[in-house]
């Protein structure tokens, strides 16, 4: 590089990894590979050693990321969490082994661990009970998630056995199993969400959510790599991980020692393929020196251990010819650009489709048709394009531009501010939309239809016999038992269905509804705080938006949901065919107003009732939960285990302090 390019490329190079930086850290929306990242890193470090006069103590390359956020208390590591170097190639391991072997004439072992994709956490034990959890944070200080790790279930609360330090930490990383990240992007889409990109991004958000409902909902799962503390069981570093697997702690069954860089790169190679059948995201292997004393002999340098390396595998990628691009419609309405490619073997798979996600990655990418294009399947379910081959393009090549009309109605599409997705407007006439409304509404968390789905939903309608959901309830028997693969038993058992789902719950009955943003959460706040539909409907923004949990977001689509006359009309049929509109009278008659105006927090494990059930009386009785103690909070509602820094900071508010038997009193 020419010398009067250095200062613009470092200035550039800085600029760059601080956005990749905010988008990874901050906003959990990585738009790089680790590989692409990693790589700008190792340039602005090789630029920055061999012109130090351009040194910054801003850089990236002078600190690590943070995932810090003020909504959570922080804390201070006792053994700051540093990053490990990483290494793309066998020649690098073999340097790492050498620079080792300079340093100490000692015999070593090291142990190859999985290096799972997720969000690293560090956990505090004390007498065999969990004392605290801390996100890694910047390394040096780390968010208090306590409280949401208790509800993962792999995670023990206390300890087997008695044989563990009196004080002491593990680390390990959080993780969303596949199926798990599956699940929850379904139910986001069914809701009209943004989807997460991957399994790590969904685990990061869910850790971080204000809600510990929610984190219990997900099913995150935890493995646990490392033992600190004084009084540890033994030198090795294997050895402390299965004294800590007989403590109760989920340890890797996968994690082995090898005698030498050689078997290093040995488990490297076997795990390459095998990985890929993994119930969770790995994207590589760590490579630790066993004993501890020598870790300590060896050291750190500012950032990472020199006892330890990471070994990246290279995302999955395979370069394919982009043939077309088509476009789903959903049924919140929002168009989702699909990438038809010739077909491509991809870690272990043909791929024939990859996402585009929205306008803007097909605008970033500067797509093509007939195009040369990289797709990769790393931590993704679903295969990504991540580049082009420009270079391969035809001169007269077209470029893809996103559509401006709906493929399916012709209506003009629209794009909110601030939203990435286009949607079509015309709800009440898109076929995708209309049918999936229909799915939404028979599902088994809405209305649980049985006998229905997609496919006689769709031959339904292609039969003109549904146009709504209302419809469904005017069906019958001759016009089911007549159609293709339909017969009397099946028209007998959907009819059935449809009559017993005039019984089902007032708040499924309004999630089922499909309403934007009202998911089953919500529509549970939405029942239990306004009672019958009639209120909801006639409920303004201020009245929506004064309700615990109820954002401005969510109060604008239910306003625009009731403001629409065809969807007014749609509630007064289903009245009429007897569905469900208002909660019924024996939980009405539970309630009270016994806590009316009390802002109420729960912590801890109870005896006599679960935590929601416990939620549940208090909303019962005109209390409102709250997820943090502030100078505005009531009680904290104390049970056993609850967290010394929450018991501190109430006694400091002076916040009276009851337990669950006091509470049942209050509440008769």
């Amino acid at each position: 590089m020419a010398t009067e390019n250095i200062p613009q490329r470092i200035t550039e190079l800085r600029a760059i990894l601080e956005e990749y930086n905010y988008n990874y850290y901050v906003l959990s929306q990585p738009v790089v590979s680790d590989i692409e990242f990693d790589m700008l890193m190792k340039e602005l470090e090789k630029l920055e050693a061999e012109n130090p006069g351009f040194f910054d103590p801003n850089s990236p390359t002078q600190r690590v990321g943070s995932d810090l956020n003020k909504e959570f208390e922080q804390v201070r590591h006792q053994y700051p969490m540093l990053s490990l170097s990483n290494s793309y190639s066998e020649e690098e391991l073999r340097d790492f082994d050498q620079k080792i072997r300079k340093l100490t004439d000692q015999k070593f072992e090291y142990v190859c661990e999985l290096k799972y994709d997720g969000t690293s956490i560090s956990l505090r034990y004390k007498n065999g009970m969990l004392n605290k959890a801390i996100t890694r944070g910047d390394g040096t200080f780390g968010d208090d998630v306590t409280a949401n790790v208790r509800t993962i279930k792999s995670i023990p609360l206390k300890l087997k056995r008695t044989d563990f330090p009196e004080e002491f930490e593990i680390r390990g990383e959080i993780l969303l199993p596949f199926a798990e990240f599956e699940r929850i992007n379904q139910e986001r889409e069914e809701e009209g969400e943004a989807l997460f990109a991957n399994p790590r991004n969904a685990a990061s958000g869910t850790l971080k959510s204000q809600k510990s409902s929610v984190v219990a909902e997900r099913k995150l799962d935890a493995y646990f790599y490392f033992l600190l503390g004084e009084n540890l069981p033994d030198d090795g570093h294997l050895e402390n991980l299965q004294a800590a697997k007989s403590w109760g702690f989920k340890i890797s069954p996968d994690t082995e020692k090898c005698a030498n860089i050689d078997e290093v790169i040995a488990f490297i190679r076997k795990w390459n393929l095998k990985r890929f059948d993994l119930p969770v995201a790995t994207d590589g292997i760590v490579i630790k020196v066993n004993s501890l004393n020598l870790q300590q002999y060896l050291g750190s340098t500012a950032k990472s251990p020199r006892w330890a390396i990471a070994y990246k595998y290279k995302a999955e990628q395979a370069a394919t010819t982009l043939l077309s691009v088509s476009y789903q419609v959903g049924r919140t309405g929002a168009v989702t650009p699909v990438a038809n490619l010739e077909p491509v073997l991809l870690a272990g798979t043909t791929v024939k489709r990859a996402s585009l996600h929205n306008a803007d990655i097909i605008k970033n990418l500067d797509l093509h048709l007939g195009d040369t294009v990289y797709v990769e399947k790393g931590g993704e379910i679903i295969p990504k394009i991540t580049g082009v081959d420009a270079s391969s393009r035809h001169p007269m090549a077209s470029p893809v531009v996103f559509i401006k009309n709906c493929p399916e109605c012709e209506t003009a599409l629209i794009r909110n501010e601030g939203e990435a997705a286009h949607y079509c407007p015309n709800e009440d006439g898109c076929p995708p939309q209309i049918k999936g409304k229909m799915e939404h509404f028979i599902g088994r968390k809405a209305m649980n239809i049985d006998g229905l789905g997609t496919e006689t939903i769709d031959l339904l309608y292609s039969e003109g016999l549904i146009r709504n959901i209302a419809d469904l309830y005017d069906l019958q028997k001759e016009q089911i038992s007549r159609l293709e693969r339909l017969g009397d038993k099946s028209a007998e058992r959907i009819l059935k269905s449809l009559d017993e789902s005039r019984m089902v719950p007032f708040e499924k009955v309004l999630f089922a509804l499909g309403i934007r943003f009202v998911g089953e959460t919500v529509a549970k706040i939405l029942t239990n705080r306004l009672i019958n539909i009639e209120t909801i409907e006639a409920a303004s923004l201020e009245e929506l938006t004064a309700i615990d949990e109820i954002g401005g977001r969510i109060a604008e689509s239910v306003r625009a949901y009731f403001s629409n006359p065809k969807n007014v009309q749609l509630i007064e049929r289903l009245k009429e065919k007897g569905l469900q509109m208002q909660i019924d009278e024996a939980s009405l008659a539970n309630r009270s107003d016994k806590l009316s105006g009390l802002s109420i927090i729960i912590s801890g494990t109870f005896e006599k009732n679960s935590r929601d059930d416990l939620k549940k009386m208090i909303e019962q009785n005109g209390g409102k939960n709250v997820s943090s103690i502030s100078k505005n909070t009531n009680y904290l509602l104390a049970g056993s285990n609850i967290g010394p820094s929450k018991l501190e900071k109430a006694e400091k508010l002076n916040i009276p302090i009851i337990s669950e038997d006091d509470f049942l009193k209050m509440i008769d």
